[in-house]
């Protein structure tokens, strides 16, 4: 979730393209609920790229895609783009990830990392081409590779049940991510609500404070890191699924060196069909 340095940035976090896009949710033997969104990317106000989603949640699971694409001015610096994909359960309360797919693309080189997992444990990484600086960052233990969200099923966030999807129970968590490269915590704290208003939905959200906090697999010396860490300038707004008894971003802000990245939604639709059988 550092954009400092955006185009370079994506291709060596495999995490970073689906810790800024979002997504849409559908599809169970009774009704889904689902999400189709579109967010605009802009850094000190200057539009930089868009992203959209379309993913489906369900009583017992859920599918995420995430699409990302630099434009304007960012697209003369870094002609960055990226996909990613997760899918996995949903069981007491809590997001189980399965499988994890992402590749990102610049002038450069393209990356794609796939990660599979067992209910959040994770049983295999493919990075290719892989990452020729292992040697210089933490060790990822297999302790840090258990009980984790994958950066595209950590936008979905389940609250208890019997609990409020605007205010408190809906920020205050610590989301353990591993991107395949890095692992990481990020944490939500409750700081109030407002109502917001985008193309397809009108209503409040719950806004929360964020964290980053390093865990491994990063470099010692890494600057971004450090900055990330020690950044008090991070903010996400949750809007409720009412159906899924999910919250998801409509709106993230991250402080860099730059000034302000803001994800926005600007088309933000949720609704609700019957499956169709088999």
């Amino acid at each position: 979730m550092v954009l400092s340095r955006f185009g370079s940035a994506t291709a060596r976090s495999p995490g970073l393209l689906a810790g800024v896009a979002v997504f849409v949710l559908a599809v169970s033997q009774a009704s889904a609920e689902s999400l189709r969104a579109s967010y605009a990317l802009s850094i000190i106000g200057v539009p930089i790229g868009n992203a959209d989603a379309a993913a489906s949640i369900e009583p017992g699971g859920y599918k995420i895609d995430i699409g990302l694409r630099l434009s304007g001015l960012a697209a003369l610096v870094t002609k960055a783009k990226g996909a990613a994909t997760a899918n996995g359960a949903i069981a007491n309360s809590a997001v189980l990830p399965n499988a994890y797919a992402n590749t990102t693309a610049n002038a450069n080189e393209t990356r794609t990392v796939r990660m599979g997992l067992n209910a959040g444990t994770v049983r295999a990484v493919d990075i290719s081409p892989p990452f020729l600086d292992m040697n210089e960052r933490v060790p990822v233990t297999q302790a840090h590779k258990t009980s984790i969200l994958d950066p595209v099923s950590a936008l979905v966030m389940s609250v208890p049940a019997g609990q409020p999807l605007v205010g408190q129970a809906a920020c205050d968590r610590t989301i353990p991510v591993y991107d395949g490269l890095v692992r990481f915590n990020v944490s939500l704290f409750y700081k109030g609500m407002r109502n917001v208003h985008a193309k397809g939905y009108a209503g409040p959200v719950s806004v929360c404070s964020a964290r980053y906090t390093p865990i491994s697999g990063y470099k010692l010396d890494s600057q971004s890191t450090r900055y990330m860490a020690e950044n008090r300038d991070m903010e996400v707004w949750l809007a409720p699924m009412a159906q899924a008894h999910v919250v998801v971003p409509y709106y993230i802000k991250i402080g860099t060196k730059q000034g302000s990245l803001v994800i926005q939604a600007v088309d933000f639709h949720l609704g609700e069909r019957r499956a169709q059988n088999n």
